[in-house]
């Protein structure tokens, strides 16, 4: 069967309202996916759901760290084509529109010509973890990989903005990259932010972890929004327009929504008011054990893992062995900044042979907890997935 044919058919199933809503609750997203064999340039072998474009997803091991290696960390494309070569001679960044002076700026120049500034930030595709959703929700089936958080150093945004002038009309600001569609229907992936959701923290990053982006990464600058979804990360930027109105985008005004409403959910089917997914909720992963790992009995075993959220910052990683009965804190590693993930730590001596669960719940300084899978209704794009982690591994 087409995915495109399962697909309708799984919804037009679902739309038969003799399912109850809690039919449509979460569970577990798909784990442990086979990793591919062929690493993509500047990768090690990853989980790879497309080459064209590029669907690279990090495996659960790699989350027992703070920081995502450059050759493990997730890529999402939204277009086929993507230039195969970018030569930083004649490579520019123009900004034009509602500006005084248009700017044509080489990476060179950014690196020169402003202020250089470091940021460690989550990067969080919206949809990752999306193949918790039941029945299964539009776009990518990822596990919980779709995700990593690095140090991004550039130029802020705002320094840019202010060497071209801003005119008083000046109201929002388009960003567009270098990857285009193979069908000239398909809409050009342009995002756009309101001067207001421009601050400090908003940066054009030319590094990743201290060396040059990645080219799967975004090559050669990438937008940076700390604590958003990764939807307006524009990678490859090559286009920065400054407008007096909204533009009305598919990216902006037809994806990455989700419903208007305090659960942000709705029946299959159903169609409901929407909103932009904008920032992260609170999350907590664990990177060690994986699932099907062995722990030995009476033997200490360290668990590790990260958590992070919008930017209120961590408080606490909570863990439990009795399938949620009671909790234990976890340790909290290095606070790398209130956009980072912040590494846990838990010393476990197993105490009884056979399966034993591990869950985990993240808390931020805001008070928002992390919720049972359970307890995370459906929404049509599959957005914002954050369930309580579980991981099953064999005492023996």
């Amino acid at each position: 069967m087409k995915r495109r044919s399962f697909l309708k058919g799984a919804l037009a199933g679902a739309g038969v309202t003799a399912l109850g809503p809690e039919a449509f609750a979460a569970g577990q997203p798909v784990d442990n996916r086979k990793i591919s064999s062929i690493p993509f340039p500047q990768k090690r072998p990853m989980i790879t759901y497309s080459d064209r474009p590029p669907l690279l997803e990090s495996p659960r091991y790699v989350f027992a760290h703070p920081v995502t290696p450059n050759d493990m960390f997730f890529v999402r494309w939204h277009m086929p084509d993507i230039p195969t070569h970018i030569d930083l001679g004649t490579f520019r960044i123009k900004v034009n529109g509602l500006v005084e002076r248009e700017l044509s700026l080489s990476v060179d120049q950014l690196k020169h010509d402003f202020e250089p500034v470091e940021v460690y930030a989550v990067l969080q595709c919206g949809g990752n973890s999306r193949s918790a959703f039941k029945p299964t929700a539009g776009g990518i089936q990822w596990g919980s990989g779709a995700m990593g958080c690095a140090r991004w150093k550039g130029v802020r945004l705002r320094d840019i903005l202010e060497r071209a002038g801003l005119k008083k009309e000046a109201e929002w600001v388009g960003f567009n990259g270098s990857e285009t569609a193979a069908y000239y229907e398909t809409p050009n992936f342009v995002r756009e932010l309101h001067l207001e959701e421009i601050g400090d923290h908003v940066i054009v990053a030319y590094e990743m972890n201290g060396e040059d982006l990645p080219y799967l990464n975004g090559y050669p600058v990438r937008l940076v929004i700390p604590g958003t979804y990764s939807d307006s990360w524009v990678k490859m930027l090559s286009n920065l327009t400054v407008t007096s109105d909204y533009q009305h985008l598919f990216f902006m005004d037809k994806a990455y929504r989700v419903p208007d409403n305090d659960c942000e959910c709705q029946k299959p089917g159903e169609h409901v008011p929407t909103k932009p997914i904008t920032k992260m909720n609170v999350k907590s992963f664990i990177g060690y054990p994986t699932n099907g790992e062995t722990l030995y009995h009476n033997s200490y075993a360290t668990i590790r893992g990260v958590a992070f959220d919008y930017g209120a910052g961590i408080k606490a990683v909570m863990l439990s062995f009795d399938d949620g009965k009671t909790w234990q804190e976890a340790t909290l590693g290095d606070d790398l900044g209130r956009y980072a993930f912040r590494a846990f730590t838990f010393d476990f001596k197993p105490k009884k042979y056979g399966k034993q669960t591990i869950m985990a719940k993240a808390i931020n300084r805001a008070g928002e907890e992390q919720p049972y899978a359970k307890d995370i209704k459906w929404n049509h794009g599959g957005y914002k997935f954050n369930g309580i982690d579980v991981v099953t591994v064999e005492v023996v």
